[in-house]
């Protein structure tokens, strides 16, 4: 039952008989409705005390008949948060119904509008108030994706609607600013989430609205001269987001004196203008997948209040504005390009001590002096959870392998971090720190067009799921040394793996980890579930002994010998994937035995099959 589990954290009322008998009053009042139950539980989470329990049964919002559709259960869930959660609830009014947001996005909008008490930790306490919400069922985890995105349930995004109040605008498909009887005046927030193209009376209508502190847009749209007026005259926006086929942003946005949140993600603008640099409160700034942007203000420096830029996928920008690294109140900064000269320096990240989140590192072929790679003190920011170190894929004279390798060296991120991405490394080996189990919460990696001859031995990284080796042409075998230290065997390696990749590997030839003793080497991969070999053209010998826990298998532009050496590992197999298998005229039946429990099998541009079994 959702209301006990919730409310008191057992399975039933066994324990609490006069509870049970309030506890079913509510059930029925609920309608015994999954969420109606579990909010009510949630507000009376740890409460054993019976008063309260009749209180909350015999409250008069049960009772309201105000003809909407709100659940009196949801009501009373609202009504009984604190009134800083309320504020924070009701601005999520804003959003569509079925709306994907990210947790962090919606906080820094939250400290955007003034929302947080003022203070280094703004952000952790918007985190918090975040949990708490979600923990009575405000908000649940979305199923679109494997990103950690949210949602709110249709019954609980009608909830905010209703006690949003007369400052607040959601101008969709079910309502239309020209019908409302709210004047335009009082309206603080607005969101256009629906109707792609507005006509132009209603946006007039909108101009009114002078005192808006919000303009969200969710669906795409052009920033025409009508939209470019309407900003012009609000001057006293703090939130603004614009998404679409927007190529240039007005010069009057620096206008925007009290604006602190801007989001200008996923448009088509080529520079961000000059005078954003004039928005000294401006906290948070994103300019994620925009594909075309290249260059931002000259005087960026000037924005001394900003916690969080982001430049996710912005493949065309490839300059850091001069003084980017006296911006010591950062928080966020996705992506940094090395440069020469008086350009941006590996070691400008030392100041940068609050970084959190992702980092990408570009262009560090350039950093010609270790030292500078030591000042950037990487392994004190532990706020970072995801690195990515890029030397660039143009392999030239003017690149020396002992540099490179001891540029990594000195690169050592906090042993907290859960993502790591090495690409284009022209160093012959790695730095022991790549594979030190002291990195004990490390979950991905990715090893990425490496000139090292060999790949270093990961089986002692306790928590990695996810391994990604590509383009490492050099390496010609990858033995037992890839599990553990030869001279030395400590328990399960790779105890946590999940998928496995080694794809575009030219030159692989020999995969043994067959180290002579079967005990040490049945005792590798206990979890592994994913396995994809692609583009390992010259792989002829496979022995890495039995794998139980495999259930997918995928090869791809790989010979026959490497089929036939996988196909062993697994009884457990469930999905098989043979794509231009060379050298494959047929399933033998030695190979058949293995497959009993396959149940999807695809076999795509296997040219030189001729039939699949005897």
């Amino acid at each position: 039952m959702f209301l006990c589990s919730d409310a008191l954290g057992e399975k039933n009322f066994d324990k609490h008989s006069m509870l049970k008998l309030l506890g079913d009053g509510m059930v029925r009042k609920c309608g015994r409705l999954p969420l109606a139950l579990k909010a009510l539980g949630r507000v009376l989470k740890g409460n054993r005390n019976g008063d309260e329990w009749e209180k909350l049964l015999n409250s008069e919002i049960w009772d309201i008949d105000d003809e909407s559709e709100i659940l009196p259960a949801l009501r009373l869930s609202y009504y009984h948060l604190p009134p800083h959660l309320k504020q924070l609830f009701a601005y999520c009014s804003l959003f569509p119904k079925d709306y994907v947001f990210h947790k962090n996005a919606l906080v820094l909008m939250w400290m955007g509008e003034g929302f947080l008490s003022q203070s280094k930790s703004m952000e952790s306490l918007g985190n918090r108030y975040f949990e708490e919400l979600q923990s009575r069922s405000f908000f649940q985890l979305s199923t679109n994706d494997h990103k950690l995105t949210y949602t709110m349930h249709d019954l609980i995004n009608d909830l905010a609607t209703s006690v949003a109040g007369e400052f607040f605008c959601r101008l969709d498909a079910e309502m239309d600013v020209s019908d409302t009887n709210e004047t335009f005046e009082k309206f603080r927030h607005f969101s256009r989430t629906g109707l792609p193209f507005v006509s132009y009376r209603k946006l007039q209508e909108l101009t009114r609205a002078t005192r808006l502190r919000t303009f969200f847009t969710v669906l795409p749209f052009s920033l025409d001269n009508v939209h470019v007026e309407l900003l012009h005259n609000l001057h006293f926006l703090r939130v603004l987001k614009l998404t679409g086929p927007i190529t240039e942003v007005p010069q009057s946005v620096g206008r925007l004196k009290h604006l602190r949140y801007l989001s200008l993600s996923n448009t088509l603008i080529t520079c961000l203008p000059e005078e954003v640099s004039d928005l000294y409160n401006l906290q948070s700034l994103f300019v994620h997948n925009c594909p075309r942007l290249s260059s931002l203000p000259g005087s960026f420096a000037k924005l001394i209040n900003l916690r969080h830029l982001g430049l996710i996928d912005t493949p065309n920008l490839n300059k850091m504005p001069l003084g980017i690294a006296r911006l010591s109140s950062l928080q966020t900064l996705s992506k940094v390009m090395i440069e020469e000269g008086n350009g941006f320096k590996i070691s400008d990240l030392k100041g940068l001590s609050d970084l959190q989140g992702r980092l990408s590192i570009m262009g560090l072929e350039k950093v010609i002096n270790p030292m500078q790679a030591k000042d950037a003190n990487l392994h004190q920011k532990k706020g970072l959870d995801v690195l990515e170190m890029d030397w660039g894929n143009e392999f030239n004279d003017s690149r020396n392998e002992m540099i490179e390798y001891e540029v990594l060296q000195e690169l050592r991120p906090h042993p907290k971090l859960k993502i790591l991405k090495i690409l284009f490394y022209k160093g012959t080996k790695f730095p022991s720190w790549v594979s030190n189990p002291s990195f004990d919460q490390l979950t991905e990696l990715t090893l990425c067009g490496s000139r090292s001859t060999y790949i270093p031995t990961l089986g002692h990284l306790q928590s990695l799921k996810k391994l990604v080796v590509e383009r490492m042409n050099e390496v010609k075998t990858v033995g037992f040394e890839f599990l553990a230290p030869t001279n030395s065997f400590l328990g399960i390696t790779f105890p946590s793996l999940e998928v496995l990749t080694f794809k575009h590997m030219k030159g692989w030839q020999r995969w043994s980890i067959d180290s002579g003793d079967d005990h040490r080497t049945s005792r590798s991969f206990p979890r592994l579930h994913q396995m994809y070999l692609i583009n390992c053209p010259e792989l002829a010998e496979v022995s890495i002994g039995l794998i139980p826990s495999l259930r997918v298998l995928y090869i791809e532009e790989c010979s026959e010998e490497v089929l036939k050496g996988m196909v062993g590992v697994s009884v457990s197999l469930v999905t098989l994937k043979m794509l231009d298998v060379k050298g494959l005229t047929h399933l033998h039946s030695e190979d058949l035995i293995h497959l009993g429990t396959v149940e999807e099998l695809y076999i795509v541009r296997c040219v030189e099959l001729r039939y699949l079994w005897e």
